[in-house]
C-alpha cells in the first residue's frame, strides 16, 4: 500500500498508526503539501459542522495557523505542529454516513447570485452545494464571501475570520481545484448559519448622518494617548464605549492607532483571563489580526472589534499578575517557563527579550511552545493566537507589540495540556525529510 493510500485510510478512520502514515506521506514527492490538501479535501465534508453550532470546529482553521508559523519554526517542530493539528482535524466529530453521502452528492451551478441568496436566507447546506459548483475558486471569491460576513459577529466573529483564513490556506496550498472548492464550501456553509448583527446595528445608530471611512494609516499616538483609549475599552460599558469610540472615528482616527489601542486593551483582558477562558480571550487577537490583513474602512467593523474586546472581564490592576523581573533573559528560559506553567516568569522573560529588540524571537519561542501542546486540549487556540501575533507584529508600535507578546506568554503558560501526542508524532517523524 502506498503512502498516499495509507494516509487516506487514516484520515477516514484514525488509528494508532496515524503519525506513521503521515510520516510516510510526507516522505513522498510533494508529500507535505499533498498531505494537507488531501486532509482538507476529505475532512471538510465529513466533519459534523452542524453539531458544533453556534461554535466552529478549529481543526481545519488551525492548519492555516501552523502553515503561517512555518518560517518561525525549525523543521522538526513545524512537522510536529502540522501532524498534531491534522490529527485534531481528523478526530473532529463526523457526520452520519447518510448525511455525508448527501453532502458529497450535492453540487450547485456555481453562481454568485444563488450563493448570496442562500447565505442571506440562512440555508447553509444549499450554500455549500452552490460553492461546489465553482470550477476554480479564486482568492477574490473568499474575500467577497468575507465581505458578506463582515458585519456578522455570530460566535464572536468567526465567520469573517474563517473566510479570511480559508482563503489564505488555499493560497498556501497553491490553489488546488478540489481542495479549494471544499474550503470555499466550508466558508460558505458557515456564512449562511444564523447571524448576529447586534454590535453592527448599535454602531450604525451612532454613525447616522455621517459618511466616514477609517483610513489605513500607521499608528502615531503617544503611549499616554493610547493608554487613555485602553481605559475606555476596558472600563466603560458597551453604550458609553461605542459613544466614545465612534466620536474618535468621526474625528479622523485611523486604523493604525485604533488597532494599537485595541491590541493593548485585548492584552490587558488576556492578563485578566481566568485559566478556563485563556483560549476564548485569545480569540480576540485572531479577530484583530484578520482586520489587519483585510484592512476594512467601514467604521462599524472597528466598532465591532471594540465591543469584542470590551466583552471580556477586567480585573483591578492590583489583582493582575505581574512579570517577574529577569536580568539575563534567554529564548530557552522563556520556552521552559511556558512549558513549566510559570506565567509570571514567562511574562518576564518575554518582556525582557522584547525590550532587547528580540520580538521576532519571542514569537518563534511562543510558536515552539505551542507545538508541544495537544491542540485538541485547547481547541487550537494557542497556535491560532501565536499566528495572530505574527500577523499583527508589523502593524503595531513597540508598546503594543510588547503588551501582546507578554500577555500571550502568560496565556500559553496558563493553558498547558498534554504533550504526549507531540511525542508520538516526533517518534514517527524521526529521520523524515519532507519532499
Amino acid at each position: 500500500m502506498t503512502g498516499a493510500s495509507l494516509w487516506q485510510q487514516e484520515l477516514e478512520a484514525p488509528t494508532a498508526a496515524f503519525f506513521t502514515a503521515f510520516a510516510a506521506r510526507v516522505g513522498e514527492p510533494d508529500g507535505l503539501r499533498d498531505a494537507v490538501r488531501e486532509a482538507v479535501k476529505g475532512l471538510i465534508p465529513s466533519i459534523d459542522w452542524e453539531a458544533y453550532q453556534p461554535h466552529v470546529p478549529h481543526g481545519i482553521l488551525g492548519l492555516r495557523a501552523v502553515l503561517r508559523l512555518r518560517p518561525c519554526l525549525k523543521e522538526p517542530s513545524f512537522l510536529r505542529a502540522l501532524a498534531i493539528q491534522l490529527h485534531m482535524a481528523a478526530t473532529e466529530g463526523r457526520r452520519s454516513a447518510q448525511v455525508m453521502a448527501q453532502v458529497l452528492g450535492a453540487k450547485g451551478s456555481g453562481q454568485w447570485r444563488n450563493l448570496e441568496g442562500f447565505i442571506l436566507s440562512r440555508r447553509p447546506g444549499l450554500a455549500y452545494a452552490e460553492a461546489q459548483g465553482f470550477d476554480l475558486p479564486a482568492l477574490e471569491d473568499f474575500q467577497r464571501l468575507g465581505q458578506l460576513t463582515q458585519l456578522d459577529m455570530a460566535n464572536v466573529g468567526h465567520k469573517a475570520v474563517v473566510c479570511d483564513h480559508f482563503g489564505d490556506l488555499y493560497e498556501r496550498l497553491e490553489h488546488p481545484r478540489a481542495t479549494g472548492r471544499r474550503l470555499f464550501g466550508g466558508a460558505a456553509w458557515g456564512a449562511a448559519t444564523p447571524e448576529d448583527t447586534f454590535w453592527a446595528r448599535r454602531a450604525a445608530k451612532r454613525l447616522v448622518g455621517t459618511d466616514i471611512s477609517v483610513p489605513w494609516t500607521a499608528a502615531s499616538l503617544s503611549e499616554a494617548a493610547l493608554a487613555a483609549q485602553v481605559r475606555e475599552f476596558c472600563d466603560l460599558g458597551l453604550v458609553a464605549l461605542l459613544d466614545r469610540f465612534t466620536e474618535r472615528l468621526k474625528a479622523g482616527q485611523g486604523s493604525g492607532d485604533s488597532l494599537a489601542a485595541l491590541v493593548l486593551a485585548a492584552a490587558e483582558k488576556q492578563l485578566d483571563a481566568r485559566r478556563d477562558l485563556e483560549g476564548k480571550t485569545g480569540w480576540t487577537f485572531a479577530y484583530l489580526a484578520s482586520l489587519a490583513r483585510t484592512r476594512p474602512t467601514d467604521p462599524r467593523m472597528w466598532c465591532q472589534a471594540a465591543a469584542l474586546v470590551n466583552l471580556f472581564p477586567t480585573d483591578e490592576p492590583e489583582d493582575r499578575i505581574q512579570p517577574t523581573v529577569v536580568g539575563e533573559p534567554t529564548i530557552e528560559a522563556l520556552i521552559d517557563a511556558v512549558l513549566d506553567i510559570e506565567p509570571a516568569l514567562a511574562m518576564g522573560q518575554a518582556q525582557a527579550l522584547v525590550r532587547r529588540g528580540q520580538a521576532e524571537a519571542v514569537v518563534a519561542a511562543l510558536a515552539e511552545a505551542a507545538t508541544r501542546n495537544d491542540p485538541t486540549f485547547n481547541h487550537a487556540h494557542q497556535v491560532i493566537a501565536v499566528a495572530a501575533a505574527a500577523d499583527l507584529g508589523p502593524h503595531l508600535p513597540g508598546c503594543a507589540q510588547e503588551a501582546l507578546l507578554v500577555a500571550l506568554a502568560k496565556s500559553l503558560a496558563n493553558s498547558q495540556g498534554s504533550g504526549d501526542l507531540g511525542r508520538l508524532a516526533d517518534r514517527a517523524l524521526v529521520g523524515r525529510e519532507p519532499s
